[in-house]
């Protein structure tokens, strides 16, 4: 059955008693639960994030990320603007939404700590899965410029290689909106086990990534299931980048300006 909502509501009294709460809430709240984590779903009904994912497989769902793209696709989220002036001014509206929340959820002690780490460490990877891996990129673009230290890997077998040869003085930096990624949680159990501090930027305050970290950034922009690798999400993962190269500059001037220097000078050749 395609339409979720129809496989609830059919199979209700089917569920198990914990899985009759989840299902009242999520019928009550159809619209709002697309844009919560598996662990703030759990926190708004009082269960763990088991009985979530136990939830999702009697609804014959492979998990919770499945869970909410159906219940997207039953809400019908995708809309079709009319005309063109219409979705150019949407688009600017919800970019701008985006930087703004991202603003307003930014924490200023934990920026100050997430400098101290980068300041510390002796290696630095950022590391994302699908479009948060471009971040992830930018990232190691960035802060390449200014120090040796910064690495980036795509493959998710060869960042797990590395998370386990990771020791205290690494620092891994994890960009995933949902936080609830399994290669992003895969490489972040690994990497906590050897002892590296771990950053995670991210929507959600609460999610199963969350949990392994030492500090979560957090970005903005609203975004459901069927809006997947929006840009509006990754303006908020950049603009938090920004701020943590500019302020990692800014607080390492001389060093910094002197690099910035050599890798210009390193490239200039290759432009007309």
């Amino acid at each position: 059955m395609d339409n979720i909502l129809l496989t609830i509501q059919s199979g209700y009294n089917q569920f198990t008693r914990t899985e009759k709460k989840i299902a009242d809430y999520v019928l009550n709240n159809k619209e709002e639960v697309i844009y919560m984590s598996i662990s703030e779903l759990a926190e708004k009904i009082n269960v763990g994030d088991a009985s979530i994912t136990r939830f999702c497989k009697s609804c014959k769902l492979d998990g919770y990320q499945e869970f909410k793209m159906k219940l997207s696709i039953s809400l019908g989220k995708k809309k079709r603007s009319d005309g063109e002036d219409d979705i150019s001014v949407q688009l600017l509206n919800n970019h701008i939404q985006a930087l703004k929340t991202t603003y307003e959820m930014t924490d200023r002690k934990k920026i100050d700590k997430v400098i101290s780490f980068l300041e510390k460490a002796k290696r630095i990877f950022f590391f994302g899965i699908g479009d948060s891996m471009l971040t992830a990129m930018e990232a190691r673009n960035k802060f390449l410029r200014i120090t040796s230290k910064a690495y980036c890997i795509a493959d998710p077998h060869t960042q797990a290689m590395s998370a386990a040869t990771m020791n205290e003085d690494d620092l891994l930096v994890i960009f995933s909106y949902s936080g609830a990624t399994r290669d992003n949680i895969h490489v972040a159990k690994i990497a906590k086990k050897q002892k590296a501090t771990i950053v995670i930027v991210s929507h959600y305050r609460k999610s199963p990534l969350s949990t392994l970290s030492d500090v979560v950034l957090l970005c903005g922009s609203e975004e459901a299931p069927l809006d997947g690798g929006s840009l509006g999400g990754k303006i908020g993962q950049l603009y938090i980048l920004d701020i943590l190269y500019r302020e990692y500059y800014n607080k390492n001037y001389n060093i910094s300006m002197k690099n910035n220097e050599s890798t210009s000078d390193a490239v200039v050749e290759k432009l007309f």
